[in-house]
């Protein structure tokens, strides 16, 4: 999967997730029994957007985007439907490559991300096997704080 074809999934991923959120908010306002479908769309679109975190920081290196990019991708996924179109403008300004720049036969790498990346793209099973569950520990950890409108109560 090509840096590209991998940022463009997630950001998909992202906006779907936001869409099955606020269904579930609207049915909830509707049906206020309908409760839990807001606690499994937001549980699904918190551990997507964890996804997108991690998947744009490993994109974001690869392709050397400058500070502003980043964080621009970055902060595209607390706004509604928002990665689609950061998706395509980085895509249009052809900062979604093709190739892994730091993968085998690429470039050396340099500074510790780029040396992290090195390593998550010679050993792509146990990268993704970690990051999994990494994600999940993260989700869990949400889950177990509650939904985020009760945490400074």
């Amino acid at each position: 999967m090509s840096p590209r074809t991998l940022f463009r999934t997630v950001a998909f991923a992202e906006a779907v997730t936001w869409t099955l959120l606020l269904m579930a908010l609207l049915l909830r306002a509707l049906v206020p029994e309908a409760r839990v479908a807001v606690s499994i769309a937001g549980g699904l679109h918190g551990f997507v957007f964890l996804c997108y975190v991690v998947s744009t920081c490993f994109t974001w290196v690869n392709q050397k985007w400058p500070a502003g990019r980043g964080v621009l991708a970055l902060v595209s996924a607390a706004i509604p439907y928002a990665t689609i179109p950061v998706e395509k403008s980085l895509d249009r300004h052809g900062l979604l490559g093709d190739i892994w720049r730091l993968g085998a036969g690429g470039e050396q790498p340099r500074g510790f991300l780029e040396k992290l990346q090195a390593g998550v793209l010679a050993r792509p099973v146990a990268a993704i096997a970690v990051v999994l569950v990494a994600v999940a520990a993260v989700f869990s950890f949400l889950l177990f704080m509650g939904p985020p409108d009760t945490w400074f109560a």
